[in-house]
């Protein structure tokens, strides 16, 4: 019987057992949410070689494509956003000409003053304290809009609604063409050049929702499991409290290490029949590289269950790689060493309030993270 994907997490932070058992297999066939097929590539190796195949392609709503639910296919399609090269490319080139490192290490003071707002807010609280609902979340929400130039007042819209955040983005767009201001809005509707013009107003749209969404959740999604992780490992937590040199290390770490989610979204068409570890996987499959488990392949990381902040992991692949490597790395990076660095100093003696296998998953495929991570101190 073919396997279902995504896996099931176990409580806790404990990985999915399947991912161990499949990652000396090449291509392994499983079956979506959706009910379709697709072929799941486990080891390091393949899964950095598939992500940049042009064979590959993110363009998943063509007639017959593999799907990843029937409820979410609408919201996986983008009609007039080409998501492979050239088209990409060309959109990716004037993104990064207007999301520079310089704009994100702008950034800094107000990620470290809104960190510490928010911390000094909890040390108030009488604990358990929900650290995603009242850190992670919050902190990452607010870092988002005030790159992308949204008022404080505004920052409720982007909650829970997906066609609200949706109107409310276009609204934005509008209000920067007619004032721009120093934020990543008014750079990315300026932003053109002689090869590439400019961001049509569709493309602008679409980018903005991206940076927006997967701006705020995923970052607060990984700032919570980092800490699980790290209070489930005390030894580690205090060697990064004595070392605080590390934190760029352990963040690479904790992201190589991460247990708060997995790959489907990044599920490719294959347009031709390609060779991954001697499996042919037809043309028409979809694929999908799991992330998660080239994280875990003990040919690039020794002893790869082992957290380890001193390790070497800048090769780690959740942010992928390829053409498609998150433009939204350096945010994400910035804000996890800001946040992480914060909270270990404020809370000395910052523990889990319930017992490590009482975390639970969103049961949603496509939602990532712990529902919350109750903390005390």
């Amino acid at each position: 019987m073919t396997m279902r994907f995504p896996f099931p997490w176990p409580p806790g932070a404990d990985r999915p057992a399947e991912l161990g058992t499949l990652r000396d297999e090449p291509a392994v066939r499983v079956t979506m949410p959706s009910g379709d097929p697709a072929w799941l590539v486990t080891r390091y190796a393949d899964v950095r070689a598939v992500l940049s195949d042009p064979r590959l392609s993110r363009n998943r709503d063509r007639p017959g494509a593999p799907r990843i639910s029937v409820e979410q296919t609408k919201a996986f399609q983008n009609p007039g956003i080409d998501r492979d090269p050239p088209g990409h490319t060309r959109m990716r080139r004037l993104m990064v000409k207007a999301f520079t490192p310089a704009r994100v290490e702008r950034l800094r003071p107000y990620v470290t003053e809104v960190a510490e707002e928010l911390l000094a807010g909890l040390a108030a609280r009488t604990p358990p304290v929900d650290l995603v609902a009242e850190f992670a979340v919050p902190l990452t929400l607010r870092v988002i809009c005030r790159l992308l130039g949204v008022p404080v007042r505004d920052q409720h819209r982007f909650r829970g609604d997906l066609a609200d955040a949706a109107r409310y983005i276009g609204e934005l767009i509008e209000t920067k063409r007619a004032d721009p201001g120093d934020d990543l809005v008014s750079a990315l509707i300026g932003v053109h050049d002689e090869q590439d013009g400019r961001l049509g107003a569709h493309e602008l749209h679409r980018w903005c929702m991206v940076l927006l969404l997967a701006g705020y959740e995923t970052t607060a999604s990984q700032l919570g499991s980092s800490v699980v992780l790290l209070l489930r490992h005390p030894e580690q937590l205090a060697l990064l409290r004595s070392r605080p040199e590390l934190v760029p290390d352990a963040v690479e770490e904790l992201l190589r290490c991460q247990v708060a989610g997995h790959s489907l979204s990044m599920l490719r068409y294959v347009t031709e029949d390609i060779d991954v570890g001697g499996v042919t996987v037809p043309a028409g499959s979809g694929l999908i590289p799991v992330l998660e488990s080239a994280n875990m392949d003990h040919r690039v990381f020794p002893d790869p269950e082992r957290l380890d902040i001193t390790r070497d992991s800048g090769g780690q692949l959740m942010f992928s790689a390829g053409p498609h490597f998150c433009l939204g790395a350096s945010l994400a990076r910035l804000e996890l060493r800001v946040a992480l660095t914060a909270l270990i100093r404020r809370f000395p003696t910052l523990r889990l309030a319930v017992e490590v296998d009482r975390l639970r998953h969103h049961e949603n495929p496509l939602e990532l993270g712990f529902t919350e991570v109750p903390v005390a101190w």
